[in-house]
């Protein structure tokens, strides 16, 4: 059965396109919100602000908002829920959610952070939007699904694409690139697990109480890696340093999730995973407009392929894996 969302036959048809115009208006913007994140984390470091600190403040502005809404849903759930129904959250399910989050909320967003301090922001983006081929190789391994060559096409254009623009970036950056492309193919293997292990729980709990208990486990990981590295007095930081903490906590984390979340669930994963393919697209713009990221004929060609393969992933198989906030990542 398609996970598309299907119309309602009680809305009639001009209802239901303002409704499919509002998902794709709320997909649009989810994805413009989530490509400011490089963007935000390349300033915060002009700042002299690193990585670490910024995954920090983003967990000190965002968490607070994540679980005030988790928590207003969770007590909708609770007065909508039948008597003599099982509970909705268990000990085991608590647990499980925790873990998964320290590993997309943490892992994968600590070596994403961490990658920015050596490539380009347009660079680490096109990366880590091919996170979905990761999903569907674990699936093969783990789950025995069938790989098409559909797919196999996909995955080799995307990463011929990727491969030129490494190529080029290598002969001007030297090791830098080798090091940061590695942190953020770590951080797509990362999220791809995340992904996986998400999809049960996102099931049970929905995306608003998932999202908020999840970043609940990732939020102290985050706290306890800075205490280990850092003295609390980093979190001090400039007047524009703290408006961008603001930014990637808000504009960058909470505005991205709850409008790919709206738009989800408007339009369905399908329509709004494609949508979110001109996020890249953003990211590059922004880098160049705002960073003075150089764009060449390479990068052109590069950014061509990866988001064709991406593109021609999300048309031709429909992932069987529903696509979560990956502006949390």
């Amino acid at each position: 059965m398609s996970s598309e969302t299907a119309p309602n036959p009680s809305i009639s048809r001009p209802g239901f396109r303002q409704f499919a115009w509002a998902g794709i208006v709320l997909a649009l913007a989810g994805a413009a919100f989530f490509a400011t994140k490089g963007i935000v984390i390349k300033l915060a470091l002009l700042e002299g602000i690193d990585s670490v600190t910024t995954l920090t403040w983003r967990m000190i502005v965002a968490v607070p908002i994540f679980l005030t809404v988790g928590i207003l849903g969770y007590r909708k759930k609770l007065a909508q829920q039948p008597a003599g129904a099982p509970p909705v959250l268990t000990g085991p399910v608590l647990a499980q959610t925790l873990g998964v989050g320290v590993i997309g909320y943490y892992v994968a967003s600590y070596l994403d952070f961490s990658a920015l301090e050596y490539i380009t922001a347009q660079f680490d983006r096109l990366i880590l939007l091919t996170y979905p081929f990761f999903v569907v190789l674990f699936g093969a391994i783990f789950f025995k699904r069938r790989i098409t060559l559909p797919m196999v096409v996909a995955l080799l254009v995307s990463y011929l694409g990727i491969g030129v623009i490494f190529w080029h970036d290598l002969r001007i950056e030297g090791d830098n690139v080798l090091l940061g492309a590695a942190l953020v193919f770590g951080s797509a293997i990362a999220y791809a697990a995340y992904q996986i292990m998400a999809k049960p729980l996102i099931d049970k709990l929905g995306p608003q109480l998932f999202t908020s208990i999840a970043m609940s486990g990732a939020g102290p990981a985050v706290i306890a890696h800075f205490l280990f590295t850092h003295p609390v007095s980093d979190l001090a930081v400039s007047g524009n340093g703290f408006l961008l903490m603001l930014a990637i906590g808000t504009i960058s984390t909470v505005l991205p999730a709850y409008c790919i979340s709206g738009a989800i669930a408007l339009i369905g994963p399908e329509r709004t995973a494609i949508i979110g393919n001109v996020s890249p697209v953003v990211t590059v713009g922004l880098a160049i407009s705002i960073l003075g990221e150089a764009f060449t004929p390479y990068h052109a060609i590069g950014t061509a392929l990866v988001l064709g393969g991406v593109f021609l992933f999300t048309r031709k198989e429909k992932p069987k894996v529903k696509v979560l906030e990956e502006s949390t990542a």
